[in-house]
């Protein structure tokens, strides 16, 4: 709006009290709408943490050639992430690596030597399946590991191992991205392909306050996404 001075003979501009009470409105309403933005959403930061990492396992299958037929457990050497619990069941973790000499256990385990390293921290994705974890590690590990501390998933449950509980629940990945998974691929009593995932694989996750989210991993393909949002 503009109002004529009659001192100096000129127009200046300025705003009717309508148009600023209009202008705090408006500020209001898309406050309001940022607000809920602004929190944090634990479920999807977690669901997207935990699936970035089953495609980082992945990723690490398709570039190193893992295959070896002179050994029935050679599916152990397969690139996997695997999912535990530790001081007394409930902290959960994950840690991701390749029994290269297949001398873990039959619950999809590998040595520290053997583990993945994250490319954010420097540091082994490794815990020992079933030991004490202090919130953020020993300092020797990534601290992400830790799903309990981090996000608050206190359950996991899978359909693809055979006791579908956390402390086997894992997936493994070929060097054409394919997925293994269940007793076969841990404990094998053949050199074949007993432990490949013919069907789709669910990892269910589960929040303290119970909220939780699934992540799927497709057979044949190895494609892992959250369900419900299927292009992430």
């Amino acid at each position: 709006m503009k109002y004529f001075n009659q001192k100096t003979h000129t127009e200046k501009n300025a705003f009717t009290m309508i148009e600023l009470v209009i202008v705090i409105v408006v500020l209001g309403i898309l406050a309001a709408m940022a607000m809920p933005r602004m929190d944090r959403d634990m479920r999807q930061e977690a669901a997207d943490h935990i699936l970035s990492q089953i495609r980082y396992t992945q990723h690490l299958a398709l570039n190193d050639y893992k295959q070896r037929f002179d050994n029935e457990l050679w599916q152990r050497r397969f690139w996997h992430i695997t999912f535990g619990s530790c001081s007394g069941n409930t902290v959960k973790f994950y840690m991701i690596g390749s029994d290269n000499d297949m001398t873990g256990s039959t619950n999809a385990s590998f040595a520290k030597t053997e583990a993945a390293i994250d490319p954010v921290t420097g540091k082994p994705i490794f815990w020992q399946n079933g030991s004490i974890c202090p919130e953020g590690g020993d300092g020797t590990v990534s601290e992400d590991i830790f799903l309990t501390y981090k996000f608050g998933i206190d359950t996991i449950t899978n359909s693809c191992d055979d006791d579908n509980t956390d402390d086997a629940a894992h997936i493994a990945f070929d060097h054409l991205g394919r997925p293994f998974h269940g007793s076969k691929f841990t404990n094998a009593n053949a050199v074949d392909y007993e432990g490949y995932a013919d069907q789709r694989c669910t990892f269910t996750f589960t929040l303290s306050d119970g909220d939780s989210f699934q992540i799927n991993i497709e057979p044949e393909t190895g494609y892992a996404y959250i369900v419900g949002q299927e292009a992430s």
